[in-house]
């Protein structure tokens, strides 16, 4: 009897090695759809049994819809348009997701001395890259300067305690700077909450990332070298359990006459960055300070941008356009996550 159950015994282990060998290798699952005037991307390993890619999809859809629905000025009935259109004097409750991003948005505006702006939408619409519609011609000076009476994070009055928001009067926000990284986080958390082993989150290129693929590797980022009309790579990154953000002035401009004018608007000046910055990457672990600092830092430019960077110890890459070449600038926090050479 004895030796019957161990003959049974062996049996069983053998089968389940033979399972085991026949079992078909972990699988990365990419699911992807339009987003924001943009394409998001999800890569996904490691689902638990009970979790399916269709399900997942829907979640992910849901997530995105919501995040529309409160911060995207392109929509009529969104949270922030009813602010933007509401008359001098109202006071609005804002939804919890609402108050945390702009929360975050005028501590970085105070942090920056007024480069980062969430009320810069004004002239984000003058200068033809927001709702209003494209331009190929420069504005007026005094058009410029009428918008910039209406531009002014100070200006706002907001109790984040009770997420009490007050239209002062003509003051339209703008956080499509910030809201994509802060859809990108709510994604990812979820799906980390939902089980998810390992996942790389992306919407426009902001990305957040944890866990690792199925083949034991790390996930790894390639950064655009910064030349219109190429995807060449400049170089590639391994963030880990990070969040990546870049900013580009080289691919979403209009050409009056011989000047190019970018869609990075300084709100101090009422006009376009001028320098020869032309891309920023961050690295944080957050999407959304990931996403906000890279705008930031766009346009407090390559002196002013890399010492405020390495004086507060983030990781972030500045690419300027030299002539008809381009150099690099990182920090020592950037540095560490350049991919290795096996």
């Amino acid at each position: 009897m004895r030796r019957f159950r161990s003959s049974v015994a062996r049996l069983a282990l053998v089968a389940m090695l033979l399972l085991a060998a026949c079992a078909p290798p972990p699988q990365v699952h990419t699911l992807s759809g339009p987003t924001m005037g943009t394409v998001w991307t999800v890569r996904l390993a490691g689902l638990p049994a009970d979790v399916t890619v269709p399900r997942l999809r829907a979640e992910i859809e849901a997530l995105l819809e919501t995040a529309n629905a409160q911060m995207s000025t392109y929509r009529d009935d969104s949270e922030i348009t009813r602010f933007n259109r509401a008359p001098a004097g109202t006071a609005m409750t804002v939804s919890e997701d609402f108050a945390r991003v702009l929360a975050a948005a005028l501590a970085l505006a105070e942090d920056t001395g007024g480069a980062y702006d969430p009320t810069v939408g004004p002239l984000v619409n003058l200068w033809g890259f927001g709702p209003d519609g494209h331009r190929d011609r420069a504005p007026e000076d005094a058009a410029i300067a009428a918008m910039r009476e209406r531009v002014g994070w100070q200006r706002l009055r907001f109790d984040a305690a009770t997420r009490t928001l007050v239209q002062p009067g003509g003051v339209y926000l703008d956080l499509s700077s910030i809201a994509k990284g802060d859809a990108v986080d709510r994604i990812a958390e979820h799906l980390a909450a939902r089980g998810v082993a390992a996942a790389l989150v992306d919407i426009g290129g902001d990305m957040r990332l944890f866990g690792r693929k199925p083949d034991g590797s790390g996930w790894r980022v390639a950064i655009e070298r910064p030349v219109p009309g190429t995807r060449d790579v400049h170089t590639i990154i391994e963030p880990g359990d990070r969040a990546v953000a870049t900013s580009g002035s080289y691919r979403n401009f209009f050409r009056d006459g011989d000047r190019e004018f970018s869609h990075t608007i300084d709100p101090r000046s009422g006009r376009p960055v001028a320098h020869g910055l032309v891309s920023v990457t961050v690295i944080d672990e957050s999407c959304l300070r990931a996403d906000a600092l890279a705008t930031a830092l766009t346009v407090l430019g390559p002196e002013e941008g890399y010492a405020f960077a390495e004086a507060r110890g983030l990781a972030v890459l500045l690419l300027v356009r030299e002539g008809d070449s381009v150099a690099e600038r990182m920090t020592p926090a950037f540095a560490r996550y350049l991919e290795r050479a096996p």
